[in-house]
């Protein structure tokens, strides 16, 4: 029954995905014209600061770009991350093979999250509801990604635990935000995509070793709590520099 109505979601998406379709009046821009544009939309912070940021963001630029000229609306691509975490959830449930497949759907739907942005800047399509959106759906993925960590192995206690530090870190970031740091500026060890590998390794690992699914589970979500408290730390620290400073 499960399966059958992830197919039915599956053909809906499919649907709106194609009607929806909205071509770029405009030329898509490129890499160098993509920098630009995304550091405009992230509080002016240089992307070119580090190689990670760099690397990825090209990475990302090569992948929203054919999204982008298709005409494919962000909003859409939200959907869909949340869609492929649905079925992580789902095929996690089954184990062995299916549970290597889920976490290569969860990594793609991790790397669906920064699609539906990039894609946003590309065509210059961002809004302030597709920001929202954007927001809760992260927040909606992140729960079923720990969710299939959880059916992989992970404690409960651990899962909640893990799901917790990595609320408030992001909970810390908004709030930031709105009391005017600049918390765009501030990358710590706790992003989102550690916490992304950190439950596909557990989901993975645990159809790849059933016999110890427990055991690689809860070390991975162990991994991503630490990451989330340390993550909390450094914001909080960075976020209690700004203001002060701002202050003075």
């Amino acid at each position: 029954m499960v399966i059958g109505s992830l197919g039915c979601l599956f053909v809906v998406l499919t649907v709106a995905t194609l009607v929806t379709r909205r071509r770029p009046t405009s030329p898509v821009p490129d890499f160098s014209d993509y920098l630009g544009r995304w550091s405009a939309a992230h509080d002016g912070y240089d992307a070119a600061s580090t190689r990670f940021v760099r690397g990825w963001l090209a990475l990302v630029h090569r992948l929203a770009r054919p999204f982008a000229q298709a005409g494919v609306l962000p909003d859409v691509l939200t959907a869909w991350t949340l869609w492929f975490a649905l079925v992580v959830v789902a095929l996690t449930v089954r184990g062995g093979g299916w549970a290597v497949a889920a976490a290569v759907l969860l990594i793609a739907s991790g790397l669906g999250d920064a699609l539906d942005g990039a894609v946003a800047v590309l065509t210059g399509r961002e809004t302030a509801w597709g920001y929202v959106l954007d927001s809760v759906v992260d927040r909606v993925n992140d729960v079923l990604y720990l969710v299939a960590a959880w059916i992989a192995g992970a404690p409960g206690w651990l899962a909640v635990a893990g799901g917790t530090a990595f609320g408030l870190l992001e909970y810390l970031r908004a709030r930031a935000g709105n009391a005017g740091a600049d918390h765009a500026a501030v990358i710590t060890v706790g992003e989102r995509p550690q916490r992304i590998i950190c439950c596909a390794i557990a989901v993975g690992l645990s159809g790849m070793l059933p016999a110890r699914a427990g055991d690689v589970a809860g070390h991975s979500v162990t991994v991503l709590l630490v990451l989330s408290v340390v993550g909390v730390a450094q914001l909080t620290v960075a976020v209690y520099h700004q203001l002060r400073a701002d202050a003075a």
